[in-house]
């Protein structure tokens, strides 16, 4: 069975990297004066952000594999698991890092939010691709995180890194904002596959075996993972996948309520609701009226 090597500290994580630790909750590295990264498993037990500046290798997350071009930015979260697998016997890019512990953000602003940055959960293959003009931004926040961790340690030292690492992450906000209406190839009629999709699911019989279509289920059968393909589709449309869903259900039932033959009961089963009452829930606060007020309206 293959060895996970877990990375709890920031101090470990510099360690392998050879380079000296200047904080204990936060690092920012330079790669091209570190120490490659062995081709194995990692364990995060910290917030990792790499920009990349050259094609280095291959990573392999969860399932998906990505091969790095230049002005790339990837993000790891505790937790996950990152194998490094090179296509050369090192892996030797350069660029840049950002780590830091989930301590050091603790009972701060950027604490509170962390989880709104959803771009932690995205798979490797939904990586930030940059201009030129937005690594420099990315580079100048490195270089201001980069400044206060070179000074004395004071009562200043966590709010003014932890506002910069704060700050830097709502530019990668606004770059991702841009990624998803600027990649038209890479997006390509995904609300189109995804109402496809909806609309296969529920004119089968799926509902009754596996339930109501999941966000999870959609965005596994458009190979995106569910936090980008969340984010894609409130981009596209305003509205979550999850609300998109519920709308795509309601109509499909407005048909159905019509089949004086099926009681509501059967209808709501029919859609792949587990309780009759779920489904009646649903349906008046969408429309306003209970099935059986909306079926006699009509």
């Amino acid at each position: 069975m293959e060895e996970i090597i877990k990375l709890e500290t920031v101090a470990a994580y510099n360690k392998m990297r050879g380079v000296s630790t200047l904080h204990p909750l936060v690092s920012v590295i330079d790669l091209s004066k570190a120490q490659p990264m062995p081709a194995k498993t990692f364990h995060f037990g910290l917030y990792a952000v790499y920009l990349k500046e050259l094609k280095c290798g291959e990573l392999k997350y969860g399932r998906s594999h990505y091969d790095f071009q230049e002005g790339t930015l990837v993000f790891i979260a505790p937790g996950q698991v990152l194998g490094v697998q090179p296509k050369v016997k090192t892996f030797d890019p350069k660029g840049w890092a950002l780590l830091f512990h989930p301590d050091l953000i603790k009972g701060t602003s950027l604490g509170k939010h962390i989880q709104n940055y959803s771009f932690f959960s995205y798979d490797v293959n939904e990586a930030l691709h940059l201009s030129e003009k937005e690594r420099q931004m990315v580079l100048d926040c490195f270089t201001k995180i980069q400044y206060e961790m070179e000074q004395s340690i004071d009562k200043h030292s966590k709010t003014l890194i932890t506002s910069n690492i704060e700050l830097f992450l709502n530019y990668c906000d606004r770059f991702y904002d841009r990624q998803f209406i600027t990649r038209d190839n890479a997006h390509k009629g995904i609300l189109e596959r995804f109402e496809h999709l909806i609309n296969g699911y529920l004119s089968s019989d799926k509902p009754q075996s596996l339930g109501l279509p999941s966000v999870a289920y959609c965005a596994d059968h458009l190979n995106l993972s569910a936090n980008y393909f969340g984010d894609l589709i409130k981009k596209e449309t305003g509205i979550s996948p999850q609300e998109y869903i519920q709308t795509k259900v309601i109509d499909v039932a407005k048909e159905r309520i019509f089949d004086m033959d099926k009681s509501i009961s059967e209808v709501a089963y029919e859609l792949g609701f587990k309780y009759p009452q779920h489904f009646t829930r649903m349906f008046k606060q969408k429309v306003g009226v209970s099935p059986n007020e909306y079926r006699n309206l009509n």
